[in-house]
């Protein structure tokens, strides 16, 4: 389970889900805003205007990145990030397919360290 190859996949993931994470904060967004199609861009708004969807969704990014990074609870904040990879991913596919490919990344990066620790999930499957 700690092999090279599963050590750089977290790193990598944890990296990406930080700076990802903390841009998603009012206060210190670093990364250009890419432009979007008109329906994406209204779907964005909408959490935008929610005033907490965005935050709520950065501080749990950073806690599962901060988590994997420390290899501390890796199985646990793999299976937090399912639900949140999934949307980035459906979001990319409904709204805006040309921009998938990171979305694609973090869903396969969390797919291969699922994998990788599947005997820690097996007996939630008992």
């Amino acid at each position: 389970m700690n092999s090279k190859f599963t050590s750089i996949v977290r790193i990598l993931l944890g990296i990406i889900l930080l700076v990802f994470g903390l841009n998603k904060f009012y206060a210190l967004p670093f990364l250009p805003t890419p432009q979007l199609p008109e329906s994406a861009s209204e779907f964005m708004n909408s959490l935008v205007a929610t005033g907490y969807v965005l935050p709520i969704v950065g501080v749990i990014e950073v806690f599962i990145a901060i988590m994997l990074l420390t290899k501390n609870w890796i199985a646990f904040a793999l299976i937090v990030l399912v639900p949140i990879s999934l949307n980035i991913l459906l979001f990319h596919v409904f709204l805006d397919l040309p921009s998938i490919g990171g979305a694609v990344l973090v869903a396969v990066l969390n797919i291969i360290l699922i994998y990788k620790h599947w005997p820690q999930y097996r007996p939630l499957f008992n």
